[in-house]
C-alpha cells in the first residue's frame, strides 16, 4: 500500500513538473502575430518588395541566369518571400531556398547590405498587393494569369479591390513603369481619383479594341546601360528580354468584354487583363462581404483584401 501511494505521489509530481516546464516555455516564446504590423500594411513594405525584386533582377542579369518564374510575393516584416511556380533549388545571393525550391526568402537587412546594385524589376512590374494573410502582405504578379482575371463579389468590395490594384500599380515603386488603361464605362465612373487619376501612365479607351490599338508607350531611360533598357515578358515558363515594351494592365467591365474569337489576341505576354464581374477567365477571384478574397487556382489565403486597407 505504501509503495502504491508513493508511486501515485511521484506520478503526480512528474506531471506537475512537466506542466510547469511547458507553461514556462510557452511564456518565454513570443506569441505569433495574428494581425499585420504597420510596417507590413504601410508603403514601406512596397519599398522592401521593390528592393528585393530589383536585387533579384540585377543578380540574374549579371550572372546570365533566367529570372525565376515567381507568381507571388509575401512579406511579414521580418522576411520577404518569393513563391515560385516551378521549384528551383539554387538561388542567387542573398536569397535562401526553402520548401524544396518553391520558395526563396531573404531578410530586409540583407537587401541593404553592401552589394551589387539592383536593376529596375520591369519583369515584375504588374506585381501588386491583393491583401493580407494574417500577419503577411501578399502580392501577385497579374501578368502570370493565362487569361483574363475575373473579379466577382459584392459591388462595393469588388470596386474597392480593383481600385486599390490600379492605384498601387500607378503609384507604387514596383509598378513604376507599367501602363494602365481603363476601358469603357470604367474610364469615367470615378473608379480612380486623386493623384493616380493624373498619372501619365493612366490611359482610357472606349473599347478594349481601341485600348489594344492605342498600345502603350515603350519604356525609355536616359543615361542607362543596355542592360537596363529592356523589359521582360513571359515566354512559356521563362522570361525573355524584349526591348521597348512596357507591361500593360487593362481593366474592363465584364459587360464590355468582347466575346468574338481572337478578340484578346493583341494581349502581349507580360500584359494583364482585369475584368470586373463574371467572365471566362484564367483566374477567377471572388471578394467576400467580410473583406476576404478567394484567389481561386492560386490557392492563396487572403483574410483581408487590399481594398480594405489601401
Amino acid at each position: 500500500m505504501i509503495w502504491y501511494v508513493l508511486a501515485v505521489v511521484l506520478g503526480l509530481a512528474l506531471i506537475g513538473a512537466v506542466t510547469a516546464l511547458v507553461v514556462t516555455e510557452l511564456r518565454a516564446r513570443p506569441p505569433k502575430p495574428v494581425a499585420a504590423s504597420a510596417a507590413v500594411v504601410g508603403r514601406q513594405a512596397l519599398d522592401v518588395v521593390d528592393a528585393g525584386l530589383r536585387r533579384l533582377t540585377g543578380e540574374c542579369l549579371r550572372s546570365g541566369r533566367p529570372l525565376p518564374d515567381l507568381y507571388a510575393v509575401v512579406y511579414s516584416g521580418e522576411r520577404l518571400g518569393l513563391l515560385l511556380a516551378g521549384a528551383e533549388e539554387t538561388a542567387p545571393e542573398p536569397w535562401t531556398v526553402e520548401a524544396d525550391g518553391e520558395r526563396w526568402t531573404v531578410s530586409p537587412e540583407a537587401l541593404h547590405r553592401p552589394g551589387p546594385e539592383g536593376e529596375p524589376a520591369l519583369s515584375y512590374a504588374l506585381t501588386v498587393t491583393v491583401g493580407l494573410d494574417g500577419p503577411e502582405r501578399v502580392l501577385v504578379d497579374l501578368s502570370r494569369a493565362t487569361g483574363p482575371i475575373s473579379v466577382t463579389g459584392p459591388d462595393e468590395e469588388v470596386r474597392s479591390l480593383v481600385r486599390a490594384l490600379v492605384v498601387e500599380t500607378l503609384s507604387g515603386p514596383v509598378g513604376a513603369f507599367a501602363e494602365v488603361t481603363l476601358v469603357g464605362a470604367l474610364a469615367d465612373d470615378g473608379l480612380v481619383a486623386g493623384d493616380a487619376r493624373r498619372s501619365s501612365r493612366l490611359h482610357t479607351a472606349a473599347t478594349l479594341g481601341e485600348a489594344f490599338a492605342k498600345g502603350a508607350p515603350g519604356w525609355q531611360e536616359s543615361d542607362a546601360s543596355d542592360v537596363t533598357q529592356v523589359t521582360w515578358v513571359i515566354e512559356g515558363s521563362r522570361r525573355t528580354a524584349v526591348k521597348d515594351e512596357a507591361p500593360r494592365l487593362f481593366v474592363v467591365d465584364a459587360s464590355q468584354l468582347p466575346q468574338r474569337e481572337g478578340a484578346l489576341s493583341p494581349l502581349r505576354r507580360g500584359d494583364a487583363l482585369l475584368v470586373v464581374g463574371e467572365a471566362p477567365a484564367g483566374w477567377r477571384w471572388r471578394a467576400g462581404a467580410d473583406g476576404s478574397l478567394d484567389t481561386g487556382p492560386l490557392g492563396l489565403q487572403i483574410t483581408r483584401h487590399v481594398g480594405r486597407f489601401a
